[in-house]
């Protein structure tokens, strides 16, 4: 009798923990698995933003694929999802085609850039491990270039940040810490950088508890950090940028423009015709999609909405491993003819790293400000390693200098 092919596509969050949880639960014998990605590795994009503004290097946000998941369980075929095609059960790589019994989608986010002109050439988005290393050796290029130049140029040390919802924040946060190592190195007076967020609501991280807010706000303004709120971005130059404030238009020198203003789920997604709203796949309650119940969607490309709000749950690890959780166990209850679980979301907290010691937090509905919040985000990330690969994982790549 053939076995049921399996197939996870993308290892973010979701895609990796649901592989993980496969592993785990199904005998060898059940079903063919197989885990498609572009890369050999995992990466932890909680922490992209460290690596962008380099207190944290690249290596220990990686975490290879072969370290979690058993060669002789699960196949990793390392290749581009091109389309996906529901109605045959195939789906279409850049080298190969693969055939599927049941299809779980986690192929992550992209930026949205809403069309404004110049942003997808001249600016950079903290999307991946690639991105990061970009930005933080374009910081470093900038900052060497200062004194070599002829003549002084400001739009190499202005740094703006278009957007302050959470990315931005916490990038501005370990950027802030940053900045006076590299004006140390570079021998640049740090008077004469500027760190700006421009933000196009009336404050940065909208719709999170204004106290945090106003914290968090006055321990970046404490180290440099500039907003500009109710600022529109008009468009994006290799040398400036153009904004709209109070109906007036103000061109700032930059040449770096890191964009964290917006995403989208990834465009396979539409383009393979599954019914979509703003891009995303609704799912039913056990996370399949509405149209084919062998297809399950999980994080950035699902959307779910929150039954008392009615809008959509935010697109953050949290959810995605714990939709992770709920669609393995939906993907097994399938080969085995059992009964599909519900998927209820269980938000533990939101937390803000602000940099090193210091974010906010509401966990359990108490408000966390400073260190206290900075341990539950390091515990937060240390839980995710034990889950996926065990304390082995931990200890490789945990975080354990809660205190400073």
């Amino acid at each position: 009798m053939k076995k049921p092919h399996i197939v996870i596509l993308g290892a973010g969050y979701g895609g990796m923990m649901t592989a993980a949880k496969l592993q785990k639960s199904m005998k060898a014998n059940e079903a063919v698995i197989t885990l498609v990605n572009n890369n050999d590795y995992h990466y932890q994009t909680t922490w992209l933003h460290e690596n962008a503004a380099g207190t944290l290097h690249h290596e220990r946000t990686k975490i290879k694929i072969k370290d979690v998941i058993d060669s002789r369980k699960i196949e990793l075929v390392l290749d581009e999802v091109i389309c996906i095609k529901p109605e045959e059960k195939l789906v279409k790589l850049a080298k190969q085609e693969l055939t599927y019994d049941y299809l779980v989608i986690g192929l992550g986010f992209e930026p949205a850039t809403f069309g404004i002109p110049g942003l997808e050439e001249n600016s950079f988005s903290i999307g991946n491990i690639n991105n990061a290393r970009a930005i933080r050796e374009h910081l470093d290029y900038n900052f060497a270039s200062y004194h070599n130049e002829s003549e002084k140029n400001a739009a190499r040390l202005n740094i703006v940040i278009g957007g302050g919802g959470f990315t931005g924040i916490e990038f501005a946060g370990e950027l802030a810490n940053r900045i006076p190592q590299l004006c140390k190195e570079y021998d640049i007076e740090k008077t004469q950088v500027r760190l700006i967020v421009l933000e196009g609501a009336s404050t940065v991280l909208p719709g999170f508890d204004e106290k945090l807010v106003a914290y968090a706000m006055n321990s970046l303004a404490s180290r440099g950090v500039e907003f500009i709120n109710e600022a529109l971005l008009q468009e994006c130059n290799s040398d400036s940028i153009v904004f709209e404030k109070d109906g007036k238009r103000t061109e700032l020198p930059t040449m770096t423009t890191i964009w964290a203003a917006g995403i989208r789920a990834n465009t396979v997604v539409e383009k393979s015709g599954f019914r979509t709203n703003s891009g995303k796949v609704e799912v039913q309650s056990d996370m399949s999609t509405p149209d084919f119940d062998d297809v399950f969607v999980i994080g950035d490309c699902s959307l779910i909405l929150d039954h008392d709000t009615g809008r959509p749950l935010p697109s953050t690890a949290q959810i995605a491993i714990q939709q992770a959780e709920i669609v393995a166990h939906n993907v097994k209850a399938k080969v085995r003819g059992w009964k599909l679980k519900t998927f209820v979301p269980n938000p533990l907290g939101t937390i803000a790293s602000l940099g090193n010691d210091d974010a906010i937090a509401v966990v359990s509905g108490r408000r966390l400000f400073g260190w206290k919040a900075s341990v539950m985000k390091k515990m937060s990330d240390n839980r995710y390693l034990l889950k996926l690969g065990g304390l082995g994982l931990l200890m490789r790549k945990g975080k354990f200098n809660f205190f400073y």
